[in-house]
């Protein structure tokens, strides 16, 4: 079975919760506290490689350069790898599947946003219209060999939810994985929006203190949601306790009161491989 249809039968088998990694070493964390799919964030990218914030600043390279380090140290694990708009038309739509399956993604997201694009829970996006869009999903479609593609649409804050709907059925007809409309503002309208389309591998978005509810898998599963994705739990959950262990350090100047609260260092080294290199110098000598 290839990559994308081992999600294709994992989703199919129970709803799938993807949490939001952004390098190697959050990506093991994720596998180690049992996900077996991940989320490849944009916005994670963009906030802990360049320090900035998810309008469209960070580029094609720089995200599937990420891709392949975490393809390459989680390989039993699904990695779904954002693509924002797919950083062109068409034929550029084409090269970045090509170089997503080359990093050794399970999936990609295609959005219909205006470039440079925004956060889906950031105001003021503009999207463009829905054929070029559709052209872009045509293309990513007949170029993947391995791909899971997902059709997200951020169509609801700028043209209402029935427009949205519209260009997820439009999606769905192209033959896409699943459809994904951005920021439903209420349970009504994720309601309104399975409803709509009860024949689709539908993706909730989870972003907390974000524009739609927080729902727990098994309340979205209720709804007709078979793909979650929480992409900034980690992240925002890592920068709170980041911030704190500084705080500590430039106040205290020794961390020595507080080594109940941090991971050890030899838990550390074994998270990151170093048993296997050792047994690889050992056998080498």
């Amino acid at each position: 079975m290839n990559r994308a249809d081992a999600l294709r039968a994992r989703i199919a088998a129970r709803p799938v919760l993807m949490p939001g990694v952004w390098d190697p070493l959050s990506a093991l964390l994720a596998r180690d506290a049992g996900f077996d799919t991940v989320f490849l964030s944009g916005f994670a990218l963009a906030g802990t490689h360049l320090g900035e914030p998810d309008i469209g600043i960070l580029g094609r390279d720089q995200v599937a350069d990420a891709a392949r380090r975490v393809c390459a140290q989680v390989p039993d694990v699904s990695v779904v790898v954002d693509a924002d708009t797919g950083y062109g038309g068409p034929g550029e739509v084409a090269r970045t599947v090509e170089l997503w399956e080359e990093a050794g993604a399970t999936g990609m997201f295609l959005e219909d946003q205006v470039w440079p694009k925004k956060c889906g829970h950031m105001a003021d996006k503009q999207v463009i219209a829905a054929d070029e869009w559709l052209d872009k999903l045509r293309a990513a479609l007949a170029r993947r060999h391995d791909l899971f593609v997902t059709a997200r649409t951020d169509a609801r804050a700028v043209h209402g939810l029935g427009d949205a709907i519209e260009r997820a059925k439009m999606a769905r007809d192209l033959g896409v994985d699943a459809v994904f409309v951005e920021a439903p503002q209420s349970v009504g309208d994720l309601e309104a929006i399975a409803a709509a389309l009860p024949d689709a591998v539908l993706v909730a978005n989870m972003v907390e203190k974000g524009k739609t509810p927080l729902l727990a898998p098994d309340e979205l599963a209720g709804l007709g949601f078979r793909l979650v994705v929480s992409p900034l739990s980690g992240l925002l959950w890592a920068t709170h306790a980041l911030a704190e262990g500084y705080r500590h350090l430039h106040t205290a100047g020794t961390m020595r009161s507080v080594l109940d609260r941090i991971t050890g260092f030899d838990e550390f080294t074994d998270l990151v491989g170093l048993p296997k290199h050792l047994a690889s110098d050992a056998e080498n000598r």
